[in-house]
């Protein structure tokens, strides 16, 4: 299961684990990008898709969500914990909106723990036991960048549910890892190439990578034995301020 798999990274992971054979349910808050992903992995793999419209903010949309996954796949093997959203760009904290603060915290953490927590009571419950989950970090769960308090806090909370999970998780084969990525070529990182403010006033283009190198890395990480894990990876583009940033 892949969730924001409409786009960005979500669409690459997926696509990347339906060109190894893997079957997918494709979830996102919008139908049409969704069957966009499934048609861009090509007619042999049709079989082995579901698109979901979900909102992951929604408890009953999660539910559905992964009841609808157990009826047409059986058994859930991965959950890429990926839907999420950067809120209100370049929005210092003093003049920040608090439904826009509430909007960032329902997706990016609120969500990512209904999906986790679903995942995790099917992985405990299903026979054989077990299962993956692997959680879209980002490098600002290490270093913010200027003006993102909101996604910075929620990307620092992912980190604690990331361990806790893969604490929780260990008596039933749940393995829980995290990805955190740095300026991969998305949508949601066009301002990167037009310039971007970084932590001393000014602003700066920066480097960005293929998000198929990030898929690549979920996929390994996916297509481990349960015996074995990733706790996090940090993939971005060698040559950002990162290493230094600030």
């Amino acid at each position: 299961m892949v969730t924001g798999a409409g786009s960005g990274i979500g669409r690459a992971v997926a696509l990347e684990l339906l060109g190894a054979g893997w079957s997918v349910a494709l979830a996102g808050r919008r139908e049409e990008t969704l069957r966009e992903t499934a048609a861009l992995a090509g007619g042999p793999a049709a079989d082995r898709t579901l698109c979901l419209r979900t909102d992951v903010t929604s408890p009953d949309d999660v539910a559905a969500l992964f009841a609808a996954q157990a009826d047409r796949f059986g058994r859930l093997g991965l959950l890429f914990n990926n839907a999420g959203t950067f809120g209100p760009r370049g929005t210092p904290v003093e003049e920040l909106d608090y439904a826009e603060w509430r909007q960032v915290v329902d997706t990016n953490l609120n969500g990512a723990f209904l999906c986790a927590q679903a995942a995790f009571r099917r992985m405990r419950e299903q026979d054989p036991q077990g299962g993956r989950i692997i959680n879209n970090g980002s490098i600002s769960a290490h270093v913010p960048r200027p003006h993102s308090v909101a996604y910075t806090t929620t990307k620092h909370a992912l980190t604690g549910l990331t361990k806790s999970l893969s604490l929780d998780g260990r008596p039933y084969r749940i393995a829980v890892g995290q990805i955190d990525i740095g300026n991969a070529a998305t949508d949601m990182t066009d301002r990167m190439r037009s310039g971007i403010l970084q932590a001393n006033g000014q602003l700066a283009v920066e480097p960005v990578m293929d998000a198929a190198d990030v898929a690549r890395t979920v996929r390994h990480m996916a297509e481990l034995p349960l015996e074995a894990n990733v706790q996090f990876a940090t993939v971005l583009a060698t040559t950002m301020p990162y290493v230094g940033r600030g």
